[in-house]
């Protein structure tokens, strides 16, 4: 009996057949891909990474039709507030450091390496627990527009919040969790 590869022939040898490489990423594969490609090249932003006691730090990397390519850092102590990312799916890759992602169905430690891929929706919170910094990287696509804030996944209230409110962080560079500062994109 005759194998696929005898009957229809090496598929790398019919050019026709491939499909063309994409300039840019449009799946969730993909996406977790370009994640992974610049969590491994570390010249593409361990140059860039700033840490800032007062308040949460922030670069945005990269865009691309429908999407945007986010990096922070994250002294001891700083979170996000617990919050989704409205109609944004999203990739969350630690790059440096630990971080802790507290969810409704209980905390869960981000050591170095580790992804996380959300759909529009997901409520969560992400907060550095440790005693060291530590750095992400967050794809969202589409690029993020909106930050709804919940109230706190661990049981309480979000601080100056009445009890069971929702409110809307909305910005045309809004980030996963509710960045402060920015540095300048540099070219």
């Amino acid at each position: 009996m005759e194998s696929d590869l005898q009957i229809a022939g090496d598929i790398l040898s019919v050019q026709h057949l491939l499909q063309p490489q994409r300039e840019h990423p449009s799946t969730v594969a993909e996406f977790v891909g370009l994640a992974r490609s610049i969590a491994g090249d570390r010249s593409q932003w361990e140059h860039l990474v700033e840490y800032d006691t007062a308040s949460r730090w922030y670069h945005r990397l990269r865009t691309g039709p429908g999407y945007e390519v986010w990096l922070l850092s994250w002294v001891p102590g700083q979170g996000s507030g617990t919050h989704d990312h409205g109609p944004s799916s999203g990739v969350l890759t630690v790059l440096e450091g630990e971080l802790t992602e507290h969810t409704d169905r209980g905390p869960r430690t981000l050591a170095a390496g580790s992804q996380r891929v959300f759909a529009p929706g997901y409520a969560h919170e992400v907060v550095n627990d440790a005693l060291d910094g530590a750095i992400s990287l967050h794809v969202y696509f589409p690029g993020l527009t909106e930050m709804p804030m919940h109230d706190d996944v661990r049981g309480g209230a979000r601080e100056g919040s009445p009890e069971g409110s929702r409110d809307t962080v909305r910005s045309n560079a809004a980030h996963s969790c509710s960045p402060a500062r920015q540095t300048p994109v540099s070219a």
